[in-house]
């Protein structure tokens, strides 16, 4: 058992439906993800951590060389997406999604880390905040995601 891991085992009983491992097979499965290199690097009671290896096809202004703000959109939406899904135990579609930018992510790793503000039985809503390799708050955005399945 990795050190994440045993941060969830450690805390004893949860509501969360994946451990470690499950939550992050379940980032891996997709064909996006997979391109995106994204990695679950958290998981708690209470938050996920992801974590966004740099690719130069994440630059949006070549002479500047700052990530685009759809990735970075990407990136708050998947987070606070499985910070969802590790509670009710599966992935769940957008319904709305906002995003505040507060500084150019230049090239390196980032870092989103993600709650669940309110479970519903029809919606839910989670934050995200995106922190660059020196911790500073790149960006962060709430969602509203659809939890009732027919």
């Amino acid at each position: 058992m990795t050190n994440l891991q045993s941060t969830v085992a450690a805390s004893g009983p949860t509501d969360l439906k994946f451990d470690f491992a499950g939550l992050d097979a379940q980032v891996q499965d997709s064909p996006f993800h997979q391109w995106l290199g994204v990695r679950l690097s958290k998981l708690t009671a209470e938050m996920i951590e992801l974590t966004l290896p740099w690719r130069e096809e994440f630059v949006s202004h070549p002479k500047i060389r700052y990530t685009h703000g759809g990735i970075l959109a990407t990136l708050i939406d998947l987070a606070a997406d499985y910070a969802i899904a590790a509670q009710l135990g599966r992935g769940v579609p957008t319904v709305d999604l906002r995003i505040d930018y507060h500084k150019a992510a230049m090239p390196g790793p980032l870092v989103a880390r993600a709650r669940v503000i309110k479970m519903g039985r029809t919606l839910a809503t989670a934050e995200a905040n995106i922190y660059d390799q020196n911790d500073a708050l790149i960006a962060s955005g709430r969602g509203v995601y659809l939890t009732h399945s027919r």
